[in-house]
């Protein structure tokens, strides 16, 4: 089916009104910084359904800013949509999604976002994501939620967000806020961040604090940015990292936590010894064309690239950390519920499985909850089994995996693609994403991985992968930031576009060249 005129012009109408919200971001009155992204959100939510809700004490935040008069605070002003798997003090209920936590209301800030308002920032409102962070099912379709629905690429609205934090990424992307905040058990800040054409930072484990924040793995959770550009990110980071005596992961946080936008540096490639994860690509031909683009880019600016062909071992690794995720969620989960207000009748795994089932026609209709079920059957975080898993994996990802790769090719990052280009949303199917990328090690090991764009297919964004040691943050914003200052024709517009097909050009590839 062709374009039709109309249609294209609404489609570049929006794309254009995104891009020219992503540039504006005013450093003058919070409260009119904030004023422009509640308009931003009215006017592009219905298209992506990101957003949940847009909290209803932003502008007095905006105004009590405005009075203090501190214009020297980091995120001054700054608008940010904050995951709604992270407790936010106000009126609104932090969900993960389910109507379980419909009415969970705690009045407490997590830490980070405590830390985000003390660096000037204004919280905005809650994100959609994927349902209890993608972990309730392995047929589940990220993006969905019962509570906000499907959310939708903005670069081509069939098309899946990633997830879980789906909802942060569309936001960005779209152009609604310069910077929202996710979380990240496993793919799930740095797949959103990549499929959407924006920034995501996973950062080491315990460099963020997960206080208040609904769990999956207290192993692998970590919230982190995703943001417009490099810049961001690093403000963003530096506001919300630091110790924080409730999460004991967090011990070593102060020590290691530096001022993120200050290392920034456009040279920072030229000498840089990075491995190239070869055994990492070879899944999608049109990936392995963009990445190879990235890679002439790096050399362009100076850095040394080493092929690497060997991999650790991801089957064994992958079985391990399942054991673990099981594991944890329901230890994890069930001492996160048992904190919730009255108000929160389900107070553990077991509770929540039978909700599931008595609310079947609003929660399991598209899918199931055997992820659940299979985590309620595990023995408890004294199991020898679960221990030996969780020794396994952190080895094999860490010691054995990314310090052995950085160690044995004297390397200082690793660099592959993110992800896939986005699939199809597939309510029958369920995600069917291709297998790609080696974000999983970084997840695992608790490491650092950083997404920044990389082109894309067709219209659908692609991320480069940059993945280091425990704390190495400052450095791999750095690369990322001299990778986008050297290429920034490899961020895309989203432009709103229904299908992919119903671009111009792609559209009369697939017509027939001769119609009769």
């Amino acid at each position: 089916m062709r374009v039709t005129g109309g249609l294209m012009a609404s489609a570049m109408a929006l794309g254009a009104l995104s891009l020219s919200m992503a540039n504006a971001q005013s450093r003058g009155s919070a409260e009119a910084q904030v004023s422009a992204a509640i308009e931003r959100v009215e006017a592009l939510n219905s298209k992506v359904n990101a957003v949940i809700a847009l909290d209803p004490t932003a502008m007095d935040q905006a105004r009590a800013l405005d009075l203090r008069g501190d214009v020297s605070a980091p995120l001054r002003g700054m608008p940010i949509l904050i995951k709604d798997n992270i407790e936010t003090a106000g009126p609104l209920p932090t969900t993960a999604g389910s109507l379980a936590l419909k009415d969970n209301v705690t009045g407490r800030d997590a830490p980070l976002v405590a830390r985000l308002r003390a660096a000037g920032s204004v919280i905005l409102g809650k994100t959609n994501l994927s349902e209890w962070a993608n972990i309730r099912s392995d047929a589940s379709i990220s993006g969905w939620s019962a509570v906000g629905g499907q959310t939708r690429n903005p670069h081509a609205l069939t098309r899946n967000a990633c997830g879980s934090s789906s909802g942060s990424g569309a936001a960005v992307s779209a152009g609604m806020v310069a910077a929202a905040i996710g979380t990240e058990t496993d793919g799930s800040i740095t797949c959103p961040a990549a499929v959407n054409g924006i920034v995501g930072l996973k950062p080491t484990l315990g460099l963020v604090s997960r206080t208040h924040v609904v769990p999956i793995s207290h192993s692998q959770d970590t919230p982190g940015p995703m943001t417009r550009d490099v810049r961001t990110a690093a403000l963003v980071l530096t506001a919300i990292a630091g110790s924080d005596p409730s999460d004991p992961a967090t011990r070593d946080a102060d020590a290691h936590k530096v001022n993120y936008a200050a290392t920034l540096d456009a040279g920072a490639l030229k000498g840089a010894r990075i491995g190239v994860l070869r055994w990492a690509t070879g899944w999608h031909a049109g990936v392995d064309s963009r990445f190879d683009d990235a890679l002439a880019v790096l050399q362009a600016q100076g850095a040394l690239l080493v092929n690497i062909t060997a991999a650790p071992d991801r089957r064994q690794i992958g079985a391990a950390e399942n054991k673990v995720l099981m594991t944890e969620l329901k230890a994890d989960l069930n001492t996160y519920l048992a904190t919730t207000p009255a108000t929160v009748s389900t107070r553990t795994l077991t509770q929540l499985i039978a909700f599931n089932k008595a609310n079947a026609s609003s929660e399991l209709a598209l899918f199931g909850q055997e992820t659940f079920e299979k985590a309620e059957a595990t023995k408890g975080l004294d199991d020898p089994d679960y221990l030996a898993a969780r020794d396994t994996a952190q080895r094999l990802a860490g010691k054995e995996g990314i310090d052995r790769m950085l160690s044995d090719n004297s390397v200082e990052a690793l660099i592959a693609p993110t992800a896939p280009p986005a699939w199809f949303i597939d309510p029958v199917n369920g995600d069917q994403a291709p297998f790609g990328g080696a974000g999983g090690l970084a997840a695992v090991a608790g490491y650092p991985h950083l997404t920044v764009p990389m082109g894309g297919i067709l219209g659908l964004p692609l991320g480069l992968s940059f993945i280091g040691p425990r704390w190495s943050e400052a450095r791999l914003l750095a690369m990322g930031y001299a990778f986008e200052q050297a290429a920034p024709s490899m961020k895309l517009t989203p432009m709103f576009l229904p299908n992919v097909e119903e671009q111009a050009e792609v559209a009369q590839l697939l017509a027939p060249a001769n119609p009769r």
